[in-house]
């Protein structure tokens, strides 16, 4: 039990707590963590103080018998916490006992008083380290910090109350601005530490901490899973926000003026993303603040974050951590004695997760909006690591500039842009919104690392090191603060035109230029490469032999080894395949090398070897290296002018890979001819294709390290064996394409083909086994299935309204290729017998999608179970049918039901739909000719009513449309169930099974 002294005096003995800084600490507190501590009890207690203060401080605390153990010292301890801080946490416990963790907060917080930010960190110390725990009269001071990925720092030495008894605490304290003081049991003296994030040992109130942010991060998490709708989302989390953005307006400097505004919009669009649909959206919250200059402002530059998540997820990554990080900006750039020329306004938007609602809710209809002349979208493709720069613009270069000028850890890359661009990975972000829908240019940042627990239970805010905290504190930051005093921001309109060719240098540096001195440069370095093997081609031929001829095969030999390298991969991806050992590399990565790579590599040499032997057997090496590498050169300048030409800024990378390899050749070119492969020509021409090399492993890294987790979540239609083995077997050929030169340098590949070739085989024979299995539930480094389980009752009605179907039970879909073959022996009633049939007649196959996904996942299963009965039922009616005077007919539809739900539309044969109420009138299709409408609401949202209106032909058939609606309960009571229960609790543990409740209601008009 926590308990409580009383003290002579409020302040600890003199030389240990100042009298004037003791006064300035004392405040109320509670100990709060209902969702941790359910059997705690509330006891409050009036400390006895001195004269001159009893009768106004008082304390309260929350004693938790069963969840806190008492301290073992005879003597308790007193807390003195400076009023206005965020909520501290604090463990305690015993060697050898579990630790117990609860939190403290501030229930009447004050103004904070102008004072440099501190913190005091105590180390915990282990059961092994306990004998470092020597009494001490003299305290050291602790060495100054940053953030780091080692949280707590270690005390010097320190007091014991009782040496025989000794125990340790652990205390994070996180300062806003304000000189903290305490007395903790055994700790008399009191050490202070700057202010996390700043160098100087006085800090100021305008540094950035990451651990404050960690704790709004913490704080958020805490909620637990924030869907659009729910209590936690809509309430909570909203209230926690309005309560740290008050804090901060208080702390603010007179130079700056904050505005907040909670909007609650209601609309509707289309977009083009999966396949193409309709979203509508009722009563969603944004959370909206405003800081400018006193006198106001007529721009203003947006920030955004989201506070949902999907369901089932903690969503720290995505994007709590965004929106954590944001709080401290906000209250770094509201304390800066700086004035700012333009408005920053910071969007905590809840209903991203819903597609990207609440941003187009905001700048459809804020009208803050109309101020905004860029914004930058913070986002999240994985948990933590770097966050990179994958989308600018459309246009706007000087973007890409105060980007380049601002950021202090750059990491950004107009490959990434492109690729993402191109649609390839199924994702999007409010990007999308604030540029088709605001015509506004921005920059698109996300969080790209450990991309496996992304949407999962495991996305939880200890995953997230302070040193991506940190770091993306620095960057959003500097660039926001460097756009709010921007002369451009105002005039944006008269910079945006062009594109940018951007790529940092392994996070040291940005280098960006215009894409037209792009298009410059890579068609000054072809002229380059026209004019060197041009030279070549244009000699004699006694001179040069049959070099045109000699060159011309091998860039047959070269485009041979390279397709039959592929397709030799494919062979063994789509063999792997079959026999459903498919992503045996993704909890081991190495595989895919071991596999694939060698694989590719050894029918490169493999060929090359067989053309040197029996083709130009007659050639000198010195000569046939030469000619290879010009081949090479040749191939890739192919590539840079096919690159250039198409628009696309990517091809800088061809560039670089063209444009060293040339120079190399150039400079060693001399010695070369007189000494042949000697150690001097491998050790110069390994050192100039150093950077492309480099810059190219760079490049690769960030792709496996997005794709390959992307692969794990692709859903059932794309064989991600086959999708791997082509990436691989593309960089390898790219990798290798200067080295094939030396297969004809060397004299012998038969170790190098044999021990590749050796590698290869016994990596296949260990997969086909089944030796790696592709999913882990390691705790440090989980690589978990996904799975998606909705208990669903299904009614099917006739064209009169008479239920003519009903059937209930668990429909399962697993999000990757593998489907439940690996889980049917841990959960046998899950089989392939139970797989689900498609309702040919119905839209979307009868199934409640939550979104449009079908087109991916074609194998599901459907295990029969009772029917639901949630308490809030969903009900859809036929509200009128009339015809209009251009002969079509107009129906009226009213639906209630949970804060999620789908709605399905198929015309029949003879029938279109001409408009809807929906979007902007038109309706747009899903793939496979079905119309998809995701409907989503807030809290206390009224009926949605809506109407479609069918064109029919002059056979007026009975049935023009059949129409569906799902509910979905991703919240609260209803969306369990104790079937669903169950039988989540037999998956294994490498899996994430993600379950809710729904119904699904098909009515035929």
């Amino acid at each position: 039990m926590l308990t409580q002294t009383q003290p002579k005096s409020p302040c600890p003995s003199p030389g240990t707590l100042s009298e004037e800084l003791c006064e300035e600490s004392l405040f109320h507190r509670e100990m709060r963590a209902p969702s941790v501590l359910p059997d705690c009890k509330e006891e409050r207690h009036t400390n006895g103080h001195s004269d001159e203060q009893s009768s106004t401080q008082k304390t309260s605390v929350t004693t938790c018998e069963k969840c806190f153990s008492p301290p073992p010292s005879k003597q308790s301890s007193l807390w003195w916490i400076p009023t206005g801080w965020p909520p501290i946490q604090l463990q305690h416990y015993l060697p050898g006992d579990s630790i117990r963790s609860h939190r403290l907060r501030a229930l009447s917080p004050r103004p904070a008083p102008t004072a440099a930010g501190h913190q005091l960190i105590i180390k915990d110390i282990t059961d092994e380290e306990m004998h470092t725990c020597v009494p001490n009269s003299k305290s050291k001071p602790l060495p100054h910090a940053r953030c780091s990925s080692k949280h707590f720092i270690r005390m010097d030495s320190f007091n014991l109350q009782n040496s025989t008894e000794r125990h340790c605490q652990l205390i994070t304290g996180l300062s806003h601005s304000l000189n903290f003081a305490s007395e903790l049991l055994s700790v008399k003296d009191v050490a202070h530490l700057p202010f996390l994030g700043q160098e100087e040992e006085i800090g100021t109130l305008e540094s950035l901490s990451c651990f404050v942010s960690g704790d709004y991060l913490e704080h958020i998490t805490s909620i637990g899973p924030r869907t659009t709708g729910s209590p936690e989302n809509e309430i909570l989390t909203v209230h926690y926000l309005l309560e740290q953005i008050k804090l901060i307006e208080v702390q603010s400097n007179s130079l700056h003026k904050i505005s907040v505004d909670v909007q609650r919009p209601t609309g509707s669009f289309s977009i083009d993303f999966l396949g193409g649909f309709t979203s509508y959206y009722d009563n969603i919250t944004n959370v909206v603040v405003k800081l400018e200059p006193r006198d106001g402002a007529q721009h203003a530059v947006l920030a955004n974050c989201h506070f949902d998540s999907v369901a089932n997820s903690p969503g720290a990554s995505d994007d709590a951590v965004s929106c954590s990080v944001m709080l401290e900006v906000l209250r770094v750039l509201s304390t800066s004695s700086e004035a700012l020329h333009h408005a920053v306004i910071f969007l905590f938007n809840g209903a991203e997760e819903n597609v990207l609602q609440a941003s187009h809710g905001f700048i459809t209809q804020h009208p803050w909006a109309s101020l905004v002349r860029a914004f930058i979208n913070l986002e999240a493709a994985g948990v933590g690591g770097k966050e990179l720069v994958f989308q600018t613009g459309p246009e706007n270069p000087w973007l890409v500039q105060a980007y380049v000028s601002a950021a202090k850890h750059p990491f950004a890359s107009v490959v990434a842009q492109e690729v993402f661009q191109s649609g390839i990975i199924p994702s999007d972000t409010d990007f999308r919104i604030y540029r088709d829908f605001g015509n506004i240019p921005g920059i698109d940042l996300a969080f790209i690392e450990n991309g496996y627990i992304y949407h999962t239970k495991y996305d939880t805010a200890d995953r997230i090191l302070t040193d991506s905290i940190q770091r993306a504190g620095d960057n959003i930051l500097a660039v926001l603060k460097h756009l709010a005093t921007s002369d451009m921001l105002a005039a944006a309109s008269k910079y945006r035109h062009g594109n940018m060719v951007f790529f940092d240098v392994l996070g040291l540096f940005v280098i960006a230029y215009p894409s037209r001195i792009g298009s410059i440069i890579n068609y000054m370095v072809v002229m380059g490469v026209v004019l060197y093997l041009g030279k070549k081609f244009l000699q004699p031929k006694h001179k040069t032999g049959n070099y045109k001829k000699d060159f011309l095969c091998g860039l047959g030999i070269t485009l041979i080894s390279w397709f039959t390298s592929l397709v030799t991969v494919l062979i063994i991806a789509v063999f792997i395949s079959l026999i459903g050992q498919s992503l045996s590399w993704y909890n081991h990565f190495y595989v895919s090398v071991c596999l694939y790579g060698t694989a590719t590599v050894a029918k490169i040499i493999l060929i090359h070897t067989l053309a040197k032997r029996f083709y130009y057997m007659n050639a000198s090496d010195q000569y046939l290296g030469e000619v290879f590498f010009d081949i090479s050169l040749f191939v890739h300048c192919c590539f840079l002018v096919t690159l250039t030409y198409q628009g696309l800024c990517s091809a800088f990378i061809s560039a670089v890979w063209v444009a060293f390899p040339l120079l190399t050749k150039l400079c060693v070119h001399k010695d070369f001819k007189q000494h042949g492969a000697q150690g001097k020509f491998i050790a110069f021409y390994l050192l100039g294709m150093f950077i492309p090399y480099l810059y190219a492993l760079y490049l690769i890294w960030a792709v496996f390290e997005m794709f390959t987790p992307i692969l794990g979540r692709s859903g059932s239609e794309i064989p991600p064996d086959v999708v791997l083995a082509s990436i691989l077997a593309g960089c390898t050929m790219i990798l290798s394409s200067y080295f094939i030169n030396f297969i004809y340098l060397a004299k012998s590949t038969k170790k190098t083909m044999l021990t590749l070739t050796l590698v290869c085989a016994i990596t296949f024979l260990l997969v086909c086994s089944g030796t790696f299995f592709p999913y882990s539930s390691n705790p440090a480094n989980p690589k978990p299935k996904r799975v998606f389980l909705q208990h669903m009752t299904r009614t099917f009605h006739d064209l009169e309204g008479n239920a003519v179907k009903r059937d209930s039970g668990i429909w399962i879909n697993g999000f990757d290729y593998t489907g439940i073959s690996h889980i049917t022996p841990h959960i046998p009633e899950i089989n392939d017998s139970i797989r689900a049939h498609c309702e040919e007649n119905a839209p979307l196959c009868g199934f409640p999608w939550y979104l449009p996904v079908h087109f991916l996942i074609r194998k599901n299963w459907y295990l029969p179970a009772p029917e639901v009965s949630p308490r809030n039922p969903p009900h859809f009616r036929l509200i009128s049918k009339e015809q209009t005077p251009w002969d079509s007919i107009k129906l009226t539809f009213e639906a209630t039901g949970p804060s999620h739900m789908s709605f399905y539309v198929r015309a029949h044969k003879g029938s279109t739909l001409s408009q809807w109420s929906l979007g902007n009138g038109t309706p747009v299709t899903s793939k496979g000719g079905d119309y998809f409408v995701f409907y989503s609401h807030g809290l206390q949202a009224s009926a949605w009513q809506f109407w479609i209106e069918v064109q029919v032909s002059e056979e007026h058939p009975e049935e023009m449309v059949t129409v569906a609606i799902a509910a979905h309960y991703l919240s609260g009571e209803d969306k369990r169930s104790p079937h669903l229960d169950a039988l989540k609790e037999k998956f294994p543990d490498w899996t994430f099974p993600s379950a809710w409740v729904c119904t699904y209601d098909l009515f035929v008009f």
